[in-house]
């Protein structure tokens, strides 16, 4: 029991015991807001048999917990390499050593965490000539709008063939992850976490299409649809949902509606949010929205299948427009990525 221990015999649920008996009963369950119910009842367990905590204890506990938010910190704001010298010059190499491997242990950092804070033009530099399969893990691990950026750049026959891949990438080994870090010859082997990575897949190569500049993205989904008819049409579907309209400004929203139907709008609109309602409300005359809003509460219920099928209609509309330069969809920034 953590009252018969010292403080460096502490296992981790003695040391959580320990830190929240420290912390007050007012800050301990806001915390155990955010646990899962058996760490719970474990915690309460071990508080419950706790007889006593000494000072020493709680200033080792406390001194040990701040570390590791200070080194979260760190990680956040500059990646693993700037939390490592950071906390090398202030605890010395074996002590900064061991609080990132506490943290890693526990937090799982992603790998390739040290180019993440790199921009989109040095990480293509590195990764150009790689192998399709390389590039197309390391894109799974970036934020979309690098991964736009990176993709955007590739010669158009790499383009198609990444993006597939990172469609239909599933588990990777973390060996193999190691070995692609070590080809951009960084030291992050040791804190890669020894559980298989879920990483790609078709929302990941969604998010990165999303992103990158229409023509990009044409020329992608143009070869996916010859050489993975089925990935294409399972891509297409979610690229742009009919939610997406709020990314429309006022002007588009109003092109949009010229195209579409009374009748079918009704029907879109029944499953839709708030927020979608008011958006395209706000851009028809009163008259017109209150003729539609008495539709929708007339026409009773509805089939889904039959609201997805009205909502896909004014998708493929808002897709035509884009495609002729009518309207213009807001994509996140990535237009505007020069690499």
């Amino acid at each position: 029991m953590a009252g018969s221990s010292s403080a460096s015999e502490l296992d981790g649920l003695q040391k959580a015991a320990t830190l929240l008996i420290t912390l007050g009963p007012e800050k301990a369950s806001v915390i155990f807001k955010h646990l899962k119910e058996d760490e719970i009842e474990q915690l309460t367990l071990e508080i419950a048999n706790t007889r006593s905590v000494s000072p020493a204890q709680k200033e080792k506990v406390m001194d040990e917990f701040y570390q590791v938010c200070l080194a979260q910190q760190y990680i956040a704001e500059g990646g693993i390499g700037y939390a490592k010298d950071l906390l090398q010059k202030a605890l010395g190499q074996e002590k900064a050593n061991e609080v990132l491997g506490k943290l890693t242990a526990s937090l799982q950092v992603r790998p390739f965490e040290f180019i993440r804070k790199t921009e989109a033009s040095q990480i293509l530099n590195f990764i150009q000539d790689e192998h399709p399969q390389t590039i197309a893990l390391i894109l799974s691990y970036l934020s979309p709008q690098q991964a736009a950026g990176i993709i955007g750049a590739l010669t158009p026959d790499k383009q198609t063939d990444v993006a597939k891949r990172i469609a239909t990438m599933d588990r990777t080994s973390p060996d193999v992850v190691k070995e692609v870090e070590n080809i951009l010859e960084q030291k992050l082997a040791s804190l890669v976490s020894q559980d298989y990575t879920i990483v790609g897949g078709v929302d990941s190569v969604v998010e990165v299409l999303n992103t990158v500049d229409r023509g990009t993205e044409k020329h992608i989904m143009e070869n996916l649809e010859i050489e993975e008819p089925e990935l294409a049409d399972e891509i297409r579907k979610k690229m742009f949902v009919f939610e997406d309209i709020l990314m429309l400004d006022d002007r588009s929203i109003q092109r949009v509606l010229r195209e579409v139907e009374n009748g079918e709008l009704a029907v879109a609109l029944k499953n839709a949010n708030e927020d979608v309602q008011n958006a395209i409300f706000n851009n028809m005359s009163t008259r017109l929205a209150d003729m539609i809003r008495e539709d929708m509460e007339y026409m009773g219920p509805v089939r889904l299948k039959d609201v997805e099928e009205a909502q896909q209609k004014i998708v493929n509309v808002i897709r035509r427009l884009e495609d002729s330069a009518e309207i213009v969809i807001s994509r996140g920034g990535g237009d505007e990525i020069i690499v």
